[in-house]
């Protein structure tokens, strides 16, 4: 994914040609009681000065080569959906923060190549993961479309049409039961039959604002993610990897509490965004709660080779994806309490930053090291006061 690569690719991609490891599991690193504003600032410039300084010529970011020997798995238009993913991402991150003459001209070249480069297609019978295109172009579409920097011509024109694409692949590929995926299984169906709960949960309130800006034709589509979202709700507060008739619940199960801690922000987050009345205030914060009381599962799983290894199948790509929703759960919250959850969040991203300012939490191709670092410096940036006009 964005967030999901199998299990197949496994060490493929973890290996140089003299087969020095690339990945290993996380070390344990030590978070500070908490952390304030100015170390979150000092954190997130230099995670988007990674960011400025690492841009392609033609204004991406990153590769949309297969990497590793994987071929057999991963498909080159798949390695380019997460490519165009993550650089909407990396996009939103430089949208969010306070203008700089740096920022902004790379805002501008990353917006321009989102914009008008090809769309992804389908990679094989069984891989959607142009779907990722389709959900973090929409989120970062509709995110730009609304900032003043960019309501006029030519940015509105090429805004709109290159998101009206973005919805239009979503309509098309929304499951019949609501959701979106990224894979399908046999009988192979144009439309494909499986959904996750994280992957719907995040473009739902996206697509609240593409129906404003006029950008929708299917004005259901939303209607039936929200109840998808609804059915994979569980008692104990998580939420099902996939909606299943029988979920899989008791032992060391992924929808244990433990298990669904890069799920479960994102998805109160849009159910609360959407209108959802059993999403209150307390609920929220029961999420963020469970989501720190447990956090050492999130940091055994974090650069973790294979996915789903760690314990209640964690795998280390929901690690800064689930700190990102965290935050945004965090500015849901009544104003008297945010600043003492960023205090507790910031520590869990900022010990993780690497010395040349970027991030990671699995390794395989060059696109988790820009969705890393974009969530990152989004996670670190959410409640921070502008200290300049833009």
């Amino acid at each position: 994914m964005i967030l999901c690569v199998t299990t197949f690719v496994l060490a493929a991609c973890l290996q140089t040609s003299g087969g020095e490891l690339l990945a290993k599991p996380a070390p344990k690193l030590a978070a500070s009681a908490e952390l304030g504003p100015t170390e979150a600032r000092a954190a997130r410039d230099k995670a988007l000065e990674w960011i400025v300084t690492h841009q392609n010529a033609n204004g991406s970011w990153g590769s949309r080569t297969v990497e590793g020997d994987a071929e057999s798995f991963i498909t080159v238009q798949g390695v380019y959906a997460w490519q165009v993913a993550s650089n909407a991402l990396c996009a939103l991150a430089l949208l969010e923060a306070e203008e700089t003459p740096a920022r902004r001209a790379a805002l501008d070249k990353g917006l321009e190549f989102l914009t008008s480069a090809p769309l992804p297609k389908r990679g094989d019978d069984w891989d959607v993961d142009h779907v990722w295109a389709g959900v973090f172009g929409t989120v970062a579409c509709t995110a730009v479309a609304k900032d003043p920097r960019f309501t006029a011509d030519p940015w509105r024109a090429k805004l709109s049409r290159r998101g009206r694409e973005f919805v239009h692949l979503l309509e098309k590929m929304q499951a019949p039961n609501g959701g979106w995926g990224y894979y399908d299984d046999p009988p192979f169906t144009e439309r494909p039959k499986w959904a996750t709960s994280f992957t719907t949960a995040s473009v739902v309130p996206a697509l609240g604002f593409a129906e404003e800006l006029g950008w929708v034709t299917d004005r259901e589509a939303k209607k039936r993610a929200v109840s998808y979202l609804r059915r994979c709700a569980l008692p104990n507060g998580a939420y099902q990897y996939s909606l299943d008739m029988l979920p899989w619940v008791g032992g060391e199960s992924i929808n244990d509490a433990r298990g669904s801690l890069g799920r479960i922000q994102v998805c109160n987050w849009a159910l609360f965004r959407s209108g959802e009345r059993s999403i209150t205030e307390d609920k929220l914060r029961d999420g963020l709660a469970s989501f720190f009381e447990h956090h050492e599962y999130l940091d055994v799983a974090r650069m973790r080779p294979i996915p789903h290894e760690a314990y209640y199948f964690n795998a280390g790509y929901f690690y800064f994806f689930g700190h990102y929703y965290a935050a945004l759960v965090v500015e849901l919250m009544p104003p008297a309490e945010r600043e003492a959850w960023r205090r507790k969040l910031r520590p869990e991203i900022v010990k993780t930053q690497r010395p040349d300012g970027s991030f990671g939490d699995f390794l395989g191709s060059s696109y988790m090291i820009q969705a890393s670092t974009a969530f990152a410096a989004l996670a670190l940036d959410a409640g921070l006061e502008t200290p300049t006009q833009r």
